[in-house]
């Protein structure tokens, strides 16, 4: 694994390590016992988009791994002014050991990559966001002490979260099924990358419109905001296009009895979730965002601790 770009190019063993590697990591810090992995590495974390849970779990897990980290935002560094990636990714890779970048564009996470002689990892944009379902998933592991046949449900706009949650699921047999409202739906590339793994693992996709069908017998329920950065203009349709959807109380009772509740944040009670949902005694959303820290952390050793 040379980059974390897209969970499609992670392969399925590398994807089970992580899982392994972060839980592992997290055992270690919780008891105190020192895993200087990356002693006298630095990362760069380059910032075009507004953060909070990135950027403090990545330097944080820098920091546990005995590393640096550098917050370089768009007014800090001469990308932002116009400067070419290619000259970036060239500048950057040798000054660090590793390239952190939350951005709109995919294609500038592949460009940095493909351009530069470091590890490069995808801390979001608007089609993937791979850290956060690495994440998600080793809640999902830790509450339920296994993801084989395991079924999740995605209510919501068919964004980032969901797309990288389909690569997720498949790469770890867990039964996905996605409800979106016509005109929302994810990426027909990334669900057809997905089945392609989920013929590997067993795991089943679906695709609906119908929340009541995708979250019926479910172990685990997600959803995200309707209105993504960039997308403050379709906010008005969007809340309209999107009620029917809400993670209610109504909707989450078709879930299993033992159903967690998972959601990025930032969240928008009243919106995608009820509050009685999300502050409920079956949500783990800060559980699910601790383990950004534990997640990232086996993402980084892997990377760079050679």
């Amino acid at each position: 694994m040379k980059h974390f770009i897209n969970l499609n190019d992670v392969s399925i063993d590398e994807f089970d390590q992580l899982l392994k590697l972060g839980l592992e990591l997290k055992d270690k810090q919780k008891k105190g016992i020192p895993h200087k992995l990356l002693e006298g590495k630095t990362l760069g974390m380059i910032f075009s988009k507004a953060s909070t849970r990135t950027r403090v779990s990545f330097e944080v897990g820098m920091y546990q791994l005995g590393g640096m980290a550098l917050f370089l935002s768009q007014n800090d560094i001469q990308l932002g002014r116009g400067e070419s990636i290619y000259d970036t990714a060239n500048v950057l890779s040798r000054y660090l050991d590793g390239i952190m970048i939350r951005t709109f564009n995919q294609e500038d996470v592949e460009d940095l990559a493909k351009f530069g002689s470091i590890p490069i990892i995808n801390g979001l944009t608007d089609t993937m966001h791979p850290c956060q379902i690495m994440a998600d998933l080793l809640t999902v592991y830790e509450n339920k002490g296994r993801l084989q046949g395991l079924k999740l449900a995605y209510v919501g706009d068919g964004n980032n979260i969901v797309n990288s949650l389909l690569q997720g699921c498949a790469k770890s047999g867990v039964d996905i099924s996605v409800a979106s409202p016509k005109g929302y739906w994810c990426l027909p590339n990334v669900v057809e990358e997905a089945q392609n793994d989920a013929s590997i693992t067993g795991a089943k996709i679906c695709m609906t419109e119908d929340p009541e069908k995708a979250v019926s017998g479910a172990d685990v329920v997600v959803t995200d905001t309707w209105v993504s950065m960039g997308q403050e203009g379709e906010k008005e349709t969007r809340i309209k296009t999107f009620m029917p959807y809400q993670v209610n109380d109504q909707l989450f009772a078709l879930a299993k009895e033992d159903a967690i509740f998972l959601h990025c944040l930032p969240a928008y009670r009243g919106y995608e979730v009820a509050g009685s949902v999300i502050d409920g005694p079956r949500s783990l959303i800060f559980d699910e965002a601790e383990n950004r820290l534990h997640a990232q952390k086996a993402i980084l050793a892997m990377l760079m601790g050679g």
